[in-house]
């Protein structure tokens, strides 16, 4: 419903397109002297919530000048907050909420969504413009356009419109041109955004990221990798590099508990000495997204891995997950973690199996081990990212032990083999698809594993693979 202040605008510029000049003149004086008798009325702007904008994206209003914003959810719940007028409130899905405030400083500021309503949250953003309050007798502000004889130009409560008394049309003037229109509320809607899209998945190669899982949610993970490396390619080259090798598929899912906590199960297929069809059980919990209260993404993980389908050999995960942003098309990962009892029953250890001679010599690796994933995900295109990371690696170190013979042939000692993992990749975005074509130098995705090359390959060689992810139900 129009306020008092707003039918007499409406009333005055229809008698503009009528052609009655008088009634201009009538208008400049009755305008500021209808103000001075009533106190100020909120000026009332409808705002439309959806995933992932604002409609009106921009809101122009002036100092001192009370505010109603009726803000309505088109889908789920979302969230409305400006942080320089302390306004934080929450929307609930196709839910209204009324805001009134008094804006008391001019100037330009953000308002954001502040409940996570899926990929693109951290874009749901717009701007408040407060402009300095009009002087006694600027209500209504009226020129005309010498060049073009019947038009004027009327600026009243923050708007400029252009009024042709000849064509009868009334244009808004703004930064962009728009066409005719009839007499606009301030709650006329700006053309929806294209949907914004999560810069980055939820792994690069390996290392994950702390993309927030949507409460509700249902996501598959699906990994492959190949065991021959393509390097060097004389060799690959007949087993089409790699492509015709063995191969190691490994999956998993994980679920929206809500939209901070999930759960996870992941299996991976392979099968060697002191590791073989592990299960891994976690939960991880989302704290931060990176907005205009925290610099950083920041999630947890913690999880335990059993070998022989959970049975034995278990490992115990802690991991933490930091992504920030350094462009728009750019974002940097760190994900470092824990492993207790990696080397658990010192499966590992070379006196774990069988030598010939045999080879009476103790030798132990460590039982815990550590690493801090690297990363980076550079966006080239709005649905294509490249991606590299790299994870170095702290105590027990997954790969080989050689035995060290002395010239009569018994083992006089042991020498570990590794190498910290390293990968790189595209990715292709497709909806709620993302498939990742990768190059590593491991085919273990487990996280107390992924950080070690299990084929001990040095960085310069690596093999094919490719990660794929598909969200199901929301």
């Amino acid at each position: 419903m129009l306020t008092q202040s707003s039918q007499i605008r409406h009333r005055t510029l229809r008698l503009l397109v009528a052609g009655a000049p008088s009634l201009i003149m009538l208008a400049l004086l009755c305008g500021p002297a209808r103000a001075q008798n009533n106190p100020p009325q909120p000026i009332e702007i409808k705002v439309t919530a959806r995933r992932f904008d604002f409609a009106p994206a921009t809101i122009t209003v002036q100092k001192g000048q009370p505010v109603r914003l009726v803000i309505t959810s088109a889908d789920v719940d979302h969230g409305f907050a400006i942080k320089e007028f302390k306004i934080s409130e929450k929307i609930g899905a196709k839910e209204t909420r009324i805001i009134e405030f008094t804006p008391d400083r001019a100037g330009r500021f953000r308002f954001y969504c502040t409940v996570y309503c899926g990929d693109g949250h951290e874009e749901m953003v717009g701007e408040l413009v407060v402009e300095e309050a009009q002087t006694a007798g600027g209500g209504v502000k009226v020129t005309f356009d010498d060049s073009a004889p019947g038009v004027a130009i009327v600026e009243s409560n923050g708007e400029r419109l252009r009024i042709d008394t000849s064509a009868k049309t009334v244009t808004r003037i703004d930064e962009k041109s728009t066409p005719p229109t009839s007499l606009p509320t301030a709650s006329t809607a700006e053309p929806a955004k294209e949907l914004a899209r999560e810069p980055y998945d939820y792994r690069l190669v390996n290392v994950p990221t702390p993309k927030r899982v949507l409460k509700g949610s249902v996501n598959l993970y699906f990994t492959h990798r190949f065991a021959e490396p393509v390097k060097p390619l004389d060799e690959s080259a007949r087993d089409l590099i790699g492509l015709d090798s063995s191969s190691v598929p490994s999956f998993g899912v994980f679920y929206g508990v809500t939209d901070k906590f999930y759960v996870s199960a992941y299996r991976s297929a392979i099968c060697q000495r002191g590791l073989c069809r592990t299960i891994e059980l976690g939960a991880g919990y989302h704290w931060l997204d990176e907005n205009g209260h925290s610099p950083i993404a920041l999630s947890t993980y913690a999880s335990i891995e059993g070998d022989d389908n959970f049975t034995e050999h278990y490992t115990y995960n802690l991991q933490v997950m930091v992504g920030r942003s350094v462009t728009k098309y750019v974002n940097l990962f760190f994900s470092p973690a824990v492993h207790f009892n990696a080397n658990g029953q010192r499966r590992f250890d070379p006196r774990s199996t069988d030598f010939f001679p045999p080879a009476p010599i103790d030798f132990r690796q460590p039982k815990h081990s550590g690493s801090f994933g690297f990363g980076v995900n550079g966006r080239i295109r709005p649905t294509i990212s490249l991606l590299f990371e790299y994870t170095p690696r702290v105590g027990f170190k997954l790969g080989r032990v050689d035995p060290i013979f002395n010239s009569t042939g018994m083992v006089i000692g042991f020498e570990p083999q590794s190498e910290a993992e390293i990968g790189f990749g595209v990715q292709k975005d497709i909806g709620r698809h993302s498939f990742s074509l990768t190059f590593s130098n491991t085919q273990t995705t487990t996280t107390s594993r992924y950080n070690s090359s299990n084929l001990v390959l040095s960085p310069s060689r690596f093999t094919i693979g490719f990660n794929l992810y598909r969200r199901f139900l929301r």
